[in-house]
């Protein structure tokens, strides 16, 4: 066991795991953030993305000791205020979300790729937002982002 200081949705957070834990566990299991999904496990599905200073990264994917440094943004860090953001506005006001199990993921995605494109195309979306939906919700994804671009 080791002990880690984390930066994690703007809060100084201090934890003691082993070094290889997935940050997907640190936060689910040690932290209480279960925003953060567990899908596969390998990094293929997306259900466990959050934000490694800015950029989307599955946190399955890396360990704690790997993510330590780094500014760690998870979906309860969206709105720490309450206040929703255009997307996730956007992403109620159309139903993006059937069951909502990658819906996590998605927000991070879109999210990042919003505040590098503004304006995304639909190829920057496709481009960016490589998560899997097993409820197929892409078409309202895509207006989901494209409104709130607009916004």
């Amino acid at each position: 066991m080791s002990n880690f200081n984390l930066n994690v949705n703007g809060s100084a957070r201090s934890v003691d795991v082993a070094d290889n834990t997935p940050l997907l566990w640190v936060l689910r299991d040690t932290l209480g953030l279960v925003g953060t999904k567990f899908g596969c496990g390998i990094g293929e599905c997306g259900a466990c993305t959050v934000h490694l200073d800015g950029s989307p990264a599955k946190s399955c994917s890396f360990t704690v000791k790997e993510a330590a440094n780094a500014m760690i943004t998870t979906i309860e860090g969206l709105a720490p205020a309450g206040q929703l953001t255009a997307l996730q506005q956007a992403w109620c006001r159309l139903d993006v979300p059937q069951c909502g199990y990658c819906q996590g993921g998605q927000l991070m995605c879109a999210t990042a790729l919003l505040a590098a494109k503004p304006k995304p195309t639909d190829a920057d979306i496709d481009n960016a937002m490589g998560n899997i939906c097993r409820c197929a919700t892409y078409t309202r994804i895509r207006q989901a982002i494209h409104a709130a671009a607009s916004a």
